[in-house]
């Protein structure tokens, strides 16, 4: 008889590097504003922020984000719990209003630039943000919408704001006139950034009573399964997930105040919202800001500025660097710490990454209720390519049957996780929240394995998995090995509808080489994948769709499917 998961051993735990504790305490500060005020003097002349070529010290955005959280409390007259959103890509103008938010005990609601004004609507409505800071080129979108929100204040910045000057006027000039990035707009009422942080200026700002079980943030899920929900995370949450951070890092041979951390994912993300912005504040790591990282020259040249020791990254950003021809100019002699994690790291992206940095990639994993991180592989060398880790301190998980009982060691089952950066449920969603929960468990509707040392694999979204004639089929599996075939640059697989086998295997593959064709990846197919998961179907594109964060998204694809039978 197979052996049952026993919650109580916690079989994980010998194999946490030395030093870390096995316990975290979510309550080590008040509020999140409190651990920024730490921050902010410890490492008072270190550089918090690189964008662009300018350099912000913690001393500096301590002062910025009081005065932006000033001009909030005294100007605009917010409330404490009132929601306030930030709508723009990494700049340096982000750091400012989101800590200046905090500190004004508001609560951060995150938004994605790229969100059309339906989908702009539907979080400011349902989320009651009262104020919004938005990129300029991003304004007109938000005109067509605005009469029907809530959002009574509106503070608008462009991407040089915060550069100095002269190159302040030369970038926005470049952006609005050259580029032509900023289509017109108006909104008469609207106050600039740097009109915002004179005004805070004015008179002082008054500290706010904040407790830890406070809302921080409204973060939204992507809504690829119906209409985005508002995750309500509290400072606790994220003070939990900063504090595990902080000792799970520890063994990366990086002392407080020495790092480099790359920030090519957009902070308003989840994932990069806390493991580069907010954990920078226990570390003291800078953050170099990566505006846009799909100019990979760009990109390349920033990070041949400097000793950069940890890296955050998803699988296509790491495919798309190795990739790239300048790649080898870096100098990763300093690297300590690779993560990834927002989706499944194949197995030849890490390996790649590991000969060219020697540092091989840590991946994780964690969702948006959980402020992110669950669990991640050890940055002590032990790493286990192909898994997720192990949870991390104060941290729960297992898996279940559909039944909810516990899944035998090996079996596949859906993943359950507890702890202290758990969500406590969607904003005005009860019924959602319920939906997610059994028995103090949040459920992540991911499909996964542990095996006997407590290490967890990600097998796939449940939604994805295929089904080939009574066969479970996991894309995640027919995308690795499909993209370890020679000539192929990104794979997404899909279930298609079929007649005999109920589904059937569909591949979407971007070529590196072009002459790749479909008989070779079929034969490559063949030689590593049981029959019926061979791809039936291969189709080549030029792209594959993607999400904010470069994450590969099957959604579109099934729905092209889908309309081609209708």
């Amino acid at each position: 008889m197979e052996t049952q998961q026993t919650n109580l051993t916690y079989p994980w735990r010998r194999f946490y590097p030395k030093g870390v504790p096995h316990e975290i305490n979510p309550d080590a500060y008040p509020s999140l504003a409190a651990l920024m005020e730490e921050g902010f003097q410890r490492f008072a002349d270190r550089p918090a922020y690189a964008c662009m070529g300018k350099h912000i010290t913690f001393s500096e955005l301590d002062k910025l984000s009081q005065q932006f959280a000033s001009f909030l409390q005294n100007d605009l007259k917010l409330q404490k719990g009132d929601r306030i959103a930030i709508q723009m890509p990494n700049t340096l103008q982000y750091p400012v209003a989101m800590f200046g938010a905090l500190r004004a005990g508001l609560a951060v609601v995150n938004t994605n630039p790229l969100y059309t004004p339906r989908e702009m609507q539907h979080q400011f409505k349902d989320s009651g943000a009262k104020a919004i800071v938005i990129l300029a080129n991003f304004a007109g979108n938000l005109e067509k919408i605005l009469d029907r929100t809530d959002i009574k204040h509106v503070v608008i910045t462009e991407l040089g704001d915060l550069l100095g000057f002269p190159k302040k006027l030369l970038v926005n000039a470049v952006v609005k006139y050259v580029k032509k990035l900023v289509p017109a707009y108006k909104l008469p009422n609207a106050i600039s950034f740097g009109d915002a942080l004179n005004r805070g200026i004015r008179q002082p700002f008054r500290p706010v009573d904040i407790k830890n079980t406070d809302m921080a943030f409204v973060q939204y899920t992507g809504g690829t399964t119906g209409v985005s929900k508002g995750a309500v995370l509290s400072h606790r949450n994220i003070i939990s997930n900063v504090e595990c951070q902080h000792v799970w890092m520890s063994p990366g041979n990086v002392s407080d105040g020495e790092g480099v951390i790359v920030a090519a994912l957009p902070l308003y993300h989840v994932y990069a919202l806390t493991t580069n912005a907010l954990a920078a504040l226990k570390s003291g790591a800078m953050n170099l800001l990566i505006t846009n990282p799909r100019d990979l020259n760009a990109f390349i040249d920033d990070l041949k500025k400097y000793k950069v020791t940890a890296f955050t990254g998803v699988n296509t950003l790491y495919n798309g660097l190795l990739n790239h021809p300048r790649i080898t100019e870096v100098d990763w002699s300093y690297l300590s710490v690779t993560s990834a994690g927002g989706m499944a790291l194949q197995t030849t992206v890490a390996e790649r990454w590991a000969k060219l940095t020697g540092n091989t990639p840590c991946e994780g994993y964690g969702l948006t209720e959980t402020s992110p991180v669950l669990c991640s592989n050890p940055v002590d060398g032990s790493v286990r390519v192909g898994t997720i880790g192990i949870p991390w301190p104060s941290t729960d998980m297992k898996i279940i049957r559909e039944d909810g009982t516990d899944a035998a060691i090996g079996e596949p089952g859906e993943i359950v996780a507890r702890g202290p950066q758990v969500f406590g449920g969607y904003y005005n969603r009860p019924d959602e929240t319920e939906k997610c929960m059994i028995d103090g468990w949040f459920k992540t509707g991911d499909v996964g394995v542990m095996n006997e040392d407590g290490f967890f694999k990600i097998v796939d979204r449940k939604k994805d998995m295929i089904l080939v004639s009574g066969f479970n089929v996991y894309p995640n599996e027919i995308e690795d090995v499909v993209a370890q075939c020679p000539g192929v640059l990104e794979a997404a697989c899909i279930g298609v509808p079929d007649a005999k086998s109920n589904e059937a295997v569909k591949v979407f593959v971007v070529k590196k080489d072009p002459e790749l064709t479909v008989d070779t990846i079929k034969a490559f197919c063949r030689e590593n994948l049981t029959a019926y998961k061979v791809p039936r179907y291969i189709e080549f594109r030029t792209e594959l769709p993607k999400s904010n964060v470069g994450k590969i998204l099957r959604k579109p694809l099934r729905d092209e499917e889908l309309a081609k039978i209708k």
